[in-house]
């Protein structure tokens, strides 16, 4: 019972948030990855930092631009991309999805992979004031190139609204 007060205490305060996902607004959102919560075949646990842009080109709707950096031994991936964001009836919960393209930096080795991927993504913009976020997520990276570099992972962002 205490569980569904806090989930429910939580979706009342996000209803302040109407405003923020009107055309015309901007984000910028930094966010941290990783953190041991991410996993794949190839690089095991990784940390990584990535950072969204984007604009509400209709209410609820955002077109966004990424780029992203992860460290790991033996491989470096950085990542570029575009995408977009779905907001559900004003909530602060969203599903997102975009493409973009990685590099995959192998320590030592001469011969290193570009990447080309989906991903698919899921979160909740919890709002602290009326422009700043946290926002956790849950992600799915679908590697084309072999599903080995395929990844499932968590990470936190915080948005700023404008």
């Amino acid at each position: 019972m205490r569980k569904v007060l806090i989930v429910v205490g939580f979706l009342l305060l996000s209803l302040g948030a109407q405003a923020q996902f009107e055309q015309g607004k901007w984000l910028i959102n930094p966010s941290v990855t990783g953190l041991g919560f991410s996993w794949n075949k190839e690089t095991k646990a990784k940390f990584g930092f990535g950072v969204q842009t984007g604009a509400f080109v209709t209410n609820s709707v955002m077109l966004l631009i990424e780029g992203a950096a992860e460290w790991t031994s033996p491989v470096d991936r950085y990542t570029l991309g575009v995408g977009g964001r779905y907001y559900f009836d004003q909530t602060g919960v969203y599903v997102g999805t975009g493409l973009n393209a990685s590099r995959y930096d192998y320590d030592g080795a001469r011969d290193n992979i570009t990447n080309w991927g989906l991903r698919l993504e899921a979160g909740y913009a919890f709002f602290l004031s009326r422009t700043v976020t946290i926002e956790p997520a849950v992600y799915y990276n679908q590697s084309f190139k072999d599903s080995d570099y395929s990844d499932i992972g968590f990470k936190i962002g915080f948005g700023f609204y404008f």
